[in-house]
């Protein structure tokens, strides 16, 4: 999708909605709007969530392809005998030309949304282990601080002899050698 407020529009398995997951695309802003039975015979449009924050700042990535699970208390309204589902997407930046919202997924009460796998190299990882003694392995504090003292002296006596060393590009023994010079 790109520019404007994208609209997607759809209808739910079953008319109670109890979680709605879904992968974020560089969308920034999202509002939903549920379509419920009216007075007899009509039905109406209601707002159940209202520019819920997908990226912080619009302008850069943070946010824009997360997973996201919007559950029934966090809608401004009921989510019961809902016939149609419609997501307005917004995006104020225009550094993302085209945004959307990607494996939409909506859950009934009773059924629980899958979670998400984890990468195989993070599943893979080995349980921690118990940290050894740090007393045991870090060095004599009076043995780190004399050593420390050394370099510094060393870096010091080093920046000293440069300072009184100095040596032009083209000075040989305080005067120019011609040859070496160009004309410009």
């Amino acid at each position: 999708m790109g520019g404007g407020m994208p609209v997607l529009g759809l209808r739910p398995p079953v008319p109670q909605v109890h979680e709605i997951v879904f992968r974020n695309f560089y969308t920034a802003f999202l509002s939903v709007r549920v379509q419920r039975p009216g007075p007899p015979g009509s039905r109406r449009w209601v707002t159940c969530l209202r520019d819920y924050c997908l990226m912080p700042c619009p302008h850069t990535e943070e946010g824009s392809q997360d997973y996201f699970s919007l559950r029934r208390h966090q809608m401004l309204c009921d989510v019961d005998q809902v016939t149609a589902v419609r997501f307005i997407l917004r995006q104020p930046s225009p550094v993302w030309l085209h945004f959307t919202i990607e494996e939409l997924q909506i859950f009934p009460p009773g059924q629980k949304s899958p979670q998400k796998d984890f990468p195989s190299w993070l599943s893979q990882l080995t349980p921690p282990e118990q940290p050894a003694s740090l007393h045991r392995e870090l060095p004599d504090p009076e043995k780190v601080s004399t050593e420390v003292q050394q370099m510094w002296v060393l870096t010091e006596v080093i920046r000293a002899r440069q300072a009184a060393a100095r040596i032009g590009r083209f000075d040989v023994d305080g005067c120019y050698d011609i040859n070496l010079l160009s004309y410009t």
